[in-house]
Formats: C-alpha cells, structure tokens, sequence
C-alpha cells in the first residue's frame, strides 16, 4: 500500500467508525410479512394518485422530527385508527423523518445523533431507525422520509412509500440523481425563498436516466445506473411569502404545463406557508379544501407537521427535562388538533374529490 502523505490526506479527519453493509442490517432487520404488505401497498396507491387512477389525496402526516422511538410508535398507533377512518379519502403516510438539514448547525437527526448528545453514533442511528420504520410499518402505517444523505437510503429505502428531497436539496445534482433512481415517488420542495423552477427543473432531471456513486448490498462502493423516475411531483412549501393561495397554485399549474410535467402539487401546510407557526396550518388546510371545493384539479396532497403536544422545545442539557412528546425541531400541532383538522377536512372536500375524473 502507498504511504499516505499526512499533511495532505485527510488533514481534518479525526477518526472513523465502519458501519456494517447494508445488506447485513437488511438482514438483521428484515422486511417481511405485514410489514412488507404495508410499504408495497403504500407505493402503489400513491403511484395510484399521481397517475389519476385514485381521486384520494395523499396526506403526509407526523412529527417534524423523530427524537424518541417509543413516543414515535405511540403516534403511530393514534393514527393507524385515523387513517382507517379516512382512507375513502384519505391515503395517510406518517412522516418519519431522521434527518435534517441545517442551514448553519443544530441536531442533524436521529441517524446522525440518536443519543442527543453530540456523540454521533450514526451506526446507532441506522439501525434504530430501521427497528422504528418496521415497527410502524408492521402496524400498517406507509412511511414518507425525506431524503438527505446519499448513502442511508441504501439502508432505509426499501421501507418507504413516499420521499421528498426538501427545499435546501431540491437544487443539488447528487440529490436529483439520487432521486433518480428511488424505487418510492418522489416530492420536490421550491426552495427556501420561494423559488418554484428550481423544483420543476429537478423533476425534469430526475425524470432522466443518470449515474451516480453510491454503495453495494454489501458495502462496496459502485456506480448505479437509473432509468429515471416517472413519479415526480413539486411541493409548495412557502418561501419568503406563503404560495398555497389560488394564484401560486395556478402559476404553478401553468409552470409544470410549459415544462411537459404532470400537474401534481402537494400543499406543505408548515414552513413558510404556516410562516412557522404551527396553528396556522389549520389556515392553510382549510384553503385547500376551498381550492378543491372550486373545482382544483391538480393538488394531489398535503403535508402537516404534527406530534403528540404541540409546540417545540431547544435540547436541554439535561436530557431528563425534554418535555415528552414535543418536537425539538420546527413546532407542531397537537395530536387533537390534528385528529380534529384531518376530519374536517375530509368532511368538506369528500364530495368534491369524488367527482374528480380517475
């Protein structure tokens, strides 16, 4: 082997940890059983309203965060009976996110940091949230992640229905090739201020054939080849300015028209649309439930950040004094407040999407 110049090699680096293969902890972990049956019902029946073969509207429902296992699952257990009730329609999926992007710097994540406490044990991370995703999809629940690291869907992936590359991603080439070639369908965010061609320019890419680097089932490092993913769609999430109203969903429309792409649009009802405060989400779901009600054709779902309390907490020191059940990232609503706003919303736009052609 070549000795390795120290002043030049890995300068900065302090240290590794070898995470095991993919394919081990697939193995470890494997799904199987009702478990299996839940996530391949969940790619099809969102595939199903994207193509216009289901009139439901997908609603991608959850915390902002997962930080705690067991309160995730207790949430799952609330909502598996919802998503029943609602299922005419409604296609419910829980957002289990583990990671997040950061601006400057903050906790990354339960993947990244699962012990929240700076220790970054990410082969922790993995393989808990793997057990997590299992559990929650053996109780029945599809599972929307956000995609954010370019080597841990080769650990998760195959557990999710749904994926969304977020408003800090949308605009990265790795993320719009990774997007390629995800097996779930795939929501792109505008971006941060606002910016909606930086999604509808990712769609079109990702909608592409492309190579990228990645890792093997068992851990070698390999070039993969996508065919592209046809199951594309852009979400409004706000920017310096809320569009979820009429006319950003219109000038929407008229953009994904011009640019050959279905016109599919989820409705994030958080971020800049709720201006980050969670209770206005209401707001924004009952807008759309007028749009649909007015005869929209083309928003296919929503997005609503919610957790057992509502509200958020920062990290304490002591980790002994974290609030059960409150978000330690954006704030959410309560889980009565969701379980409230889900049904009336269905009550109100049930006839309406009905009526719409499948």
């Amino acid at each position: 082997m070549v000795k390795r110049v120290k002043e030049i090699d890995n300068l900065h680096i302090t240290g590794y940890e070898e995470l095991a293969a993919p394919g081990s902890l697939k193995d470890q972990y494997a799904l199987k059983g009702n478990a299996l049956n839940t996530v391949k019902t969940g790619h099809r029946a969102v595939k199903h309203v994207l193509d216009r073969e289901d009139s439901r509207l997908i609603a991608v429902v959850g915390p902002c965060s997962i930080h705690n296992p067991e309160e995730a699952l207790e949430y799952a257990r609330l909502l598996k009976p919802l998503a029943d009730e609602l299922a005419d329609d409604l296609l419910i999926l829980m957002r289990v996110y583990f990671e997040k992007p950061r601006t400057s710097v903050g906790w990354e994540g339960l993947i990244y940091d699962p012990h929240l406490d700076g220790s970054h044990r990410i082969d922790h991370g993995i393989r808990i949230g793997r057990k997590l995703m299992l559990d929650i999809a053996e109780i029945g629940l599809p599972i929307a992640i956000e995609a954010l690291d370019l080597i841990s869907p080769q650990y998760l992936q195959d557990l999710v229905s749904w994926t969304a590359i977020g408003a800090r991603t949308t605009e990265s080439p790795t993320h719009r090739k990774l997007a390629s070639g995800i097996s779930s369908a795939i929501g792109f965010k505008n971006d941060v201020h606002g910016d909606l061609m930086v999604a509808i320019n990712a769609i079109r890419s990702a909608s592409a054939n492309h190579s990228f680097i990645s890792v093997t089932e068992e851990g070698k490092v390999a070039v993969f080849r996508t065919e592209g993913n046809p199951h594309c769609h852009v979400i409004l999430r706000g920017g310096k300015s809320p569009n979820y109203d009429i006319e950003s969903v219109k000038s929407c429309e008229e953009e994904l028209d011009k640019a050959g792409h279905e016109k599919n649009i989820m409705i994030d009802c958080s971020h800049g649309n709720s201006q980050k405060n969670p209770s206005k989400q209401l707001g924004v779901l009952d807008e759309v439930a007028n749009q649909i009600n007015h005869g929209n054709q083309s928003i296919i779902g929503i997005m609503l950040e919610s957790n057992l309390e509502e509200g958020n907490q920062p990290i304490p020191d002591d980790l002994e004094e974290i609030r059960p059940g409150v978000s330690i990232t954006d704030a959410c609503i309560s889980w009565p407040a969701t379980e409230a706003a889900l049904r009336e919303f269905c009550a109100s736009v049930s006839s309406a999407l009905k009526s719409r052609s499948v």
